[in-house]
C-alpha cells in the first residue's frame, strides 16, 4: 500500500498538480536532515573520539603546524575549507577544546570553566597543537582520506588516534532524535585501564571531572543510558560560621551555583547571611552564616537545595560504521585500544616495508657499482633503453635468490640514474654498514610485530611517563548517603491552630501558634476521638476542631513514642498501649483505638526519647469497690505497633487520669555506627560500632596530621577524610604520642588527657605545618624501640618506658625529647605491663626543662653538629 501511494504522488507531481504531500516530504527529506545532523554534526564517532568539526579543526590546525602560535581567527578560516558550517560553530567548538587542555596547547584568554566567562575574541588568543595531539593522533600514512564538501580538498575520514581520546575528553551532542553524553575519565586512568586490558586483566572505569568535587559512581552503569552519577561540591568547615566551596559539580560554574544558593535562600529553604566569591584560578566560595546556624546542617542543606549536588545522566552513544551504536565506556576502551594496537603495527609494517625498499635499493647499488656493470660493453653499446635495462637484469641474474623482492624495471631505470661522483665515492665498507643497519632494524620491527602487546603496552606506559605526571584524579570517589530535604531545611515558617474554626496553616498568624516548622514539613495531627492522620503544611487546611496533638511529623522516627490512654466506646473499658509512627499514608485517617463509636482519649504523651511517665488514676465511686484510685507505669507496657489494642487500664469507670511522676527513657542509649565510606554517623548498623550514646557523651576524633576533635553525637555531623581513629570519648584515658617537633628539629613524645573542648580542632604537635605525628597509642604503660640511623647506626637499639620516661602533661606541653642522636626509626613494641596488671608504684618524676607549652618561645641548646642532621622518615 504504501508503494502505491507514493507512486500516485509522483504521478500527480508529474501531471503538475501543484500538490506537495508532507507524508512524502517528512519520509525523505526530515530522515535526510536526521540521519546527517547525527553522522555530521552532533555524535563522536568511536574510531577517534571526535565530532567532525573537531576532527576539522585538528586537521587544519596539523597544516598550519610550524610550532609557533596561530592566532584562532586564522585557524578557524583554515578550518572553513572543510566544515561548512561557518566560522561561530568553528570557534566555539575550538574554545572548548581549548579548554579541555588536552590536544590544544592555548595561549591567551580562554575563557574560565570555573566562573563561566567567555574567551577573548578569536583575533586576541593564540593556539598550537600539544606535543601529545602530535604524537598520538596524525599520521598520513595511516590515515583514510575522503574529498572535503567542496571537493577542492582532502580531509581524513578519522585521524589515527592512538589514545582513548573520547574517554578522556568526555562529550555531549544533541541530534534529531538522538543524545550522546560521555563523561570525562582521568588521563592515567585510562592508561592503566587499556594496559589490563592488554594483560587480560579487570579493570573499572569511573569519571573524573575538571572541576574536582566529589561523586558517587554506584549507579554509573558503565556510562549506559539509565546510569546516574551524583556529584557533590567540596564544602569545608572554615569555623561554625563560615564554609568554604573549592570545588565544583560538573557542568556547574560559580555563577550558577551562588545563583542557586541565593534562590534556595529566598525561599528559606536555607539561612546565609553574605556569599563572597574569591575565586580565580582555584574555586573559593565563601558562605557566611547567620548566627544560631548549624554549619553542619546548612551543608547538608546546600547538598539538597542547591547546586552543590546535581545528578548526571550519562548516555554513552557514538558513530560506527555510520551508524550510532549504544556501548559502554568499557567496551569504548577495549575498542580503543584493539584499535591502538592494529595502528601500531600498521605503523611498524610500514615502516618494515621502507627499511626493506631501502635495502633492496642499497643491495642493488652495491651490486651495480661493485661489479661495474655500467663500465660493460654491452651495456655502452645499447642501441636503447630497452636493451640496457635488459642487459643490467641478465647481469643481475646471480644476485637474484639472495635479495627481498623481485627486481622490476623501475629498480632498474633508479640505478641508471645514479650519478657518476656517487660511483666515485662509493665506499663498500660504509654500504655494508649501511645494509647491516637497515637489517638490524627490521629485525628488531619483526621482533616488536611478532610481541605486539608487549610493544603497544610498552607504548601506553611511554605515554603514561611523558604526559601524565601532572594529571592526577581530580574527582574524589565516595558513596554519598541520602539527604533528607525534610531533616535539613530551615524551619522557615510558623505553624498556627485555629482551634474554634478547626484550621491550621502558616498564613493564620493571628490564631494559636504550635511550632517553628518548614513548607515542606508534615504534621501529625491526634484528635480526641483516637482517630490521627498526616497533612503536609499548607496555607491554611481544616483538620478538626477537638484535636488533641499538633507536631511536625518525621519519618522513619522509631525513638518518638506516643503514651495513651483511651476508653473504648461511650461506656467501655480503659486501655493503655504504646506505639511510634513511623510511616503513613499522606492525609489517611487512622484510628489509635478499636474504632468502636464514642471512643475518647483519656491521656496523650508524646516522647521524643521513648520516656515512660507514671499515672495516678481515681475512679468513680460504685458500690462495692474499695479502691478508687492506683498508680500506672508506662514502663512496664511494651512498645507495639500502632494498631494493637494495648492492655486494660480498668473496667470501671474513670473520674480522673493524672500525671504523678515524669518518665525517663526506655529505649536505652542510642547505639552510633560511624561509615568511614561516607565520612557519617548512623544508626543503622553500617560501619564501625562506636557504642551507645545518652546524654553528654561525645565522640573523639583523632586525625592524621595530628589535631583532635571532640563531636555530639548528631547524626548530622561531617567529619574530615583523614580520620586517624574515632570512638567513643572516654575522659579517663590518657594519650602517648611520638611525633617530630619541626621547631627543635627532634623527636619527642608526651602524655596527656583529651581536654573536652567541643567545636575545633585542636593540634597536639604543636603549629609548625612540617611537625608530623609518628605514632598515638592508649596503652597504659607502652615501651618504644629506638632504632639509630646515619653516623650513629652503630649505636645498640634504645628501650623506653614512656610512663617512666615522661609524666601525664596538658596537650599544650611540648613533651621530652627522646633522644639527640639521628633516628632511623620508632616503633612501638609489646608492654611488659599489660593493662589488666596492677600499675606499678611510680617515681615522681621533675619536668623536663622541654615540658613546656607550644607558646613558649625557648632557644635551642648547642649540639654537636651530627646530633643536628636531617632525620629520614620512616
Amino acid at each position: 500500500m504504501a508503494e502505491e501511494e507514493k507512486n500516485k504522488e509522483n504521478q500527480q507531481a508529474e501531471q503538475g498538480d501543484g500538490i506537495t504531500y508532507l507524508s512524502g516530504m517528512y519520509q525523505d527529506w526530515f530522515l535526510d536532515y536526521a540521519s546527517y545532523v547525527i553522522l555530521e554534526r552532533a555524535v563522536p564517532y568511536v574510531n577517534d573520539g571526535l565530532k567532525p568539526v573537531q576532527r576539522r579543526i585538528l586537521h587544519a590546525m596539523r597544516e598550519m603546524d610550524d610550532g609557533r602560535y596561530n592566532k584562532v581567527a586564522n585557524i578557524i578560516g583554515q578550518t572553513m575549507q572543510y566544515h561548512p558550517h561557518g566560522d561561530a560553530s568553528i570557534g566555539d567548538a575550538l574554545v572548548q577544546l581549548g579548554q579541555k587542555d588536552l590536544l590544544i596547547d592555548a595561549q591567551g584568554n580562554w575563557g574560565n570553566i570555573l566562573t563561566g566567562d567567555g574567551s577573548a575574541a578569536p583575533r586576541y588568543i593564540e593556539a598550537r597543537l600539544s606535543k601529545f595531539a602530535l604524537e598520538v593522533a596524525f599520521n598520513p600514512k595511516t590515515t583514510n582520506w575522503k574529498l572535503s564538501y567542496d571537493g577542492r580538498n582532502k580531509e581524513p575520514i578519522t585521524l589515527p588516534v592512538k589514545f582513548p581520546l573520547l574517554l578522556a575528553q568526555g562529550v555531549e551532542g544533541i541530534a534529531v532524535g538522538l543524545a550522546s553524553k560521555i563523561l570525562p575519565h582521568n588521563f592515567n586512568e585510562l592508561i592503566d585501564a587499556s594496559i589490563a586490558y592488554l594483560r587480560k586483566e579487570e579493570f573499572e572505569l569511573y569519571p573524573d571531572f575538571p572541576t574536582g568535587g566529589s561523586a558517587d559512581f554506584s549507579r554509573y552503569n558503565d556510562g549506559l543510558r539509565g546510569g546516574a552519577v551524583k556529584v557533590r561540591a567540596k564544602i569545608e568547615k572554615i569555623d561554625n560560621k563560615t564554609l568554604a566551596i573549592t570545588e565544583l559539580p560538573f557542568g556547574k560554574t560559580t555563577t550558577t551555583l551562588i545563583d542557586s544558593i541565593i534562590k534556595a535562600n529566598d525561599k528559606n529553604k536555607i539561612k546565609v547571611k553574605r556569599i563572597d566569591d574569591n575565586t580565580s584560578d582555584r574555586v573559593e566560595i565563601l558562605v557566611h552564616l547567620g548566627s544560631g546556624i548549624s554549619s553542619d546542617r546548612t551543608i547538608d542543606a546546600l547538598y539538597a537545595f542547591t547546586d552543590c549536588e546535581v545528578s548526571v545522566s550519562p548516555n554513552a552513544c557514538t558513530i560506527e560504521n555510520d551508524k550510532p551504536i549504544f556501548i559502554g565506556v568499557s567496551e569504548i576502551l577495549k575498542r580503543n585500544t584493539d584499535q591502538t594496537l592494529l595502528l601500531l603495527k600498521l605503523e611498524l609494517e610500514i615502516r618494515k616495508g621502507e627499511l626493506e625498499q631501502a635495502w633492496h635499493f642499497a643491495s642493488l647499488e652495491k651490486i651495480f657499482i661493485e661489479e661495474r656493470i655500467y663500465k660493460d660493453k654491452e651495456f655502452e653499446q645499447s642501441e636503447n633503453m630497452d636493451e640496457a635495462i635488459a642487459h643490467i637484469d641478465k647481469r643481475l641474474e646471480p644476485w637474484k635468490p639472495k635479495l627481498m623482492r623481485e627486481v622490476t624495471r623501475e629498480d632498474i631505470l633508479k640505478l641508471m640514474e645514479i650519478r657518476m661522483a656517487r660511483i666515485l665515492k662509493f665506499n663498500t665498507d660504509k654500504a655494508n654498514n649501511h645494509i647491516q643497519s637497515i637489517e638490524e632494524e627490521i629485525e628488531e620491527i619483526n621482533k616488536k610485530i611478532k610481541n605486539i602487546v608487549p610493544f603497544t603496552i610498552e607504548y601506553y606506559q611511554h605515554i603514561k611517563e611523558k604526559y601524565g605526571k601532572d594529571k592526577d584524579r581530580k574527582t574524589e570517589i565516595r558513596s554519598f548517603e541520602n539527604i533528607v530535604a525534610s531533616k535539613v531545611v530551615v524551619a522557615n515558617e510558623k505553624l498556627y491552630f485555629d482551634r474554634e474554626e478547626g484550621f491550621i496553616g502558616i498564613s493564620l498568624r493571628k490564631a494559636e501558634y504550635v511550632c517553628d516548622c518548614s513548607d515542606i514539613d508534615d504534621v501529625i495531627v491526634f484528635r480526641r476521638d483516637g482517630t490521627y492522620l498526616i497533612t503536609k503544611v499548607s496555607e491554611k487546611a481544616f483538620i478538626g476542631k477537638n484535636i488533641q496533638h499538633i507536631a511536625v511529623f518525621k519519618k522513619n522516627d522509631k525513638r518518638t513514642i506516643y503514651n495513651v490512654v483511651y476508653r473504648d466506646g461511650r461506656q467501655g473499658t480503659f486501655y493503655m498501649k504504646r506505639f511510634a509512627v513511623t510511616g503513613m499514608t499522606r492525609d489517611k485517617e487512622y484510628d489509635l483505638t478499636r474504632g468502636t463509636k464514642g471512643s475518647r482519649i483519656w491521656y496523650f504523651s508524646a516522647n521524643p526519647n521513648g520516656e515512660a511517665e507514671v499515672l495516678k488514676v481515681i475512679l468513680k465511686q460504685k458500690a462495692r469497690l474499695k479502691k478508687l484510685n492506683f498508680e500506672v507505669d508506662f514502663g512496664d507496657l511494651a512498645i507495639k505497633g500502632r494498631g494493637a489494642m494495648g492492655n486494660i487500664l480498668t473496667k470501671n469507670d474513670v473520674h480522673k487520669i493524672s500525671l504523678k511522676e515524669k518518665g525517663v527513657s526506655t529505649l536505652g542509649g542510642r547505639k552510633i555506627w560511624f561509615d568511614a565510606d561516607v565520612l557519617r554517623l548512623n544508626s543503622d548498623s553500617r560501619g564501625k560500632f562506636l557504642g551507645e550514646f545518652q546524654g553528654e557523651d561525645k565522640i573523639l576524633v583523632l586525625y592524621k596530621n595530628g589535631e583532635y576533635q571532640l563531636y555530639n553525637f548528631d547524626l548530622s555531623n561531617h567529619f574530615d577524610p583523614d580520620i586517624l581513629q574515632i570512638e567513643k570519648f572516654d575522659s579517663q584515658k590518657v594519650l602517648s604520642v611520638v611525633y617530630y617537633d619541626a621547631d627543635q628539629e627532634f623527636y619527642y613524645v608526651k602524655r596527656f588527657e583529651i581536654d573536652e573542648i567541643i567545636g575545633r580542632r585542636i593540634s597536639f604537635i604543636g603549629d609548625n605545618p612540617d611537625s608530623r605525628l609518628v605514632s598515638i597509642t592508649w596503652v597504659h604503660y607502652p615501651r618504644l624501640e629506638i632504632e639509630f640511623g646515619g653516623k650513629n647506626a652503630s649505636r645498640e637499639n634504645e628501650i623506653i618506658e614512656v610512663y617512666e620516661f615522661i609524666g601525664i602533661k596538658s596537650y599544650k606541653a611540648r613533651g621530652k625529647r627522646l633522644t639527640n642522636y639521628e633516628v632511623e626509626n620508632i616503633k612501638e613494641i609489646e608492654p611488659v605491663i599489660k593493662d589488666e596488671d596492677d600499675k606499678p608504684q611510680e617515681e615522681e618524676q621533675e619536668q623536663s626543662d622541654e615540658d613546656v607549652p607550644f607558646e613558649v618561645n625557648r632557644p635551642k641548646k648547642d649540639e654537636d653538629e651530627d646530633d643536628k642532621n636531617q632525620m629520614s622518615l620512616f
